[in-house]
């Protein structure tokens, strides 16, 4: 398979990019793909991607400019990913899940899809993350959550109800409290 890949880019040995049936991968420049990574086919990527060794990237999923996806990460497809995004290592993003612009998602933060597994057929719908919200580590985000613009989800919280916009969520099952001060403003993600 024939793979779309942008100037400057620089792909580790034991990658596979293409796998399975579908239009080639489309990645923009300036990737930098380490070792252990597979990227699915019909899987569209900007500029400046960086991945950690051994990520999972699924069938139709879509992301933008300046992504990272840390080591041992899995993007289940069917998911979009927008632009300045850092996700941090061993995170799980299950499919139909959409991550807004200048997100933080740090590790070990586990998403989910089904809200009965194996029990019952349900819609799988994964988390919507808006734009400059951020994920403290080991946080688990419930089926279909909403998390609002600005919001910050601190570490371990596990979210069962939407988090309102630029609102603090915190505690198993997590409650919403006002964001403190030193939390407010947008995101810097920088690379």
């Amino acid at each position: 398979m024939s793979v779309e890949l942008g100037a400057e880019s620089h792909i580790d040995d034991d990658v596979t990019i293409g796998y399975g049936d579908g239009e080639a991968p489309v990645i923009g420049d300036r990737a930098r793909i380490r070792s252990g990574s597979i990227i699915y086919s019909d899987v569209t990527i900007g500029n400046d991607f960086v991945t950690g060794h051994n990520v999972l990237v699924r069938e139709d999923t879509v992301i933008g400019d300046s992504v990272l996806l840390g080591t041992e990460t899995v993007v289940d497809g069917t998911t979009t990913i927008g632009s300045r995004v850092s996700i941090q290592t061993n995170v799980y993003i299950p499919t139909n899940t959409h991550i807004g612009d200048d997100v933080f998602v740090g590790p070990g933060v586990v998403m989910t899809n089904d809200p009965y597994p194996v029990r019952t057929e349900a819609e799988l719908v994964g988390p919507t993350i808006e734009d400059n919200a951020s994920i403290g580590a080991n946080a688990t985000l419930l089926p279909g959550v909403t998390i609002g613009e600005g919001a910050f989800v601190a570490a371990g919280a596990v979210v069962v109800h939407d988090v309102p916009p630029r609102t603090l969520a915190v505690g198993a099952p997590a409650v919403h409290r006002e964001l403190p001060e030193p939390l407010t403003g947008d995101n810097k993600i920088r690379r």
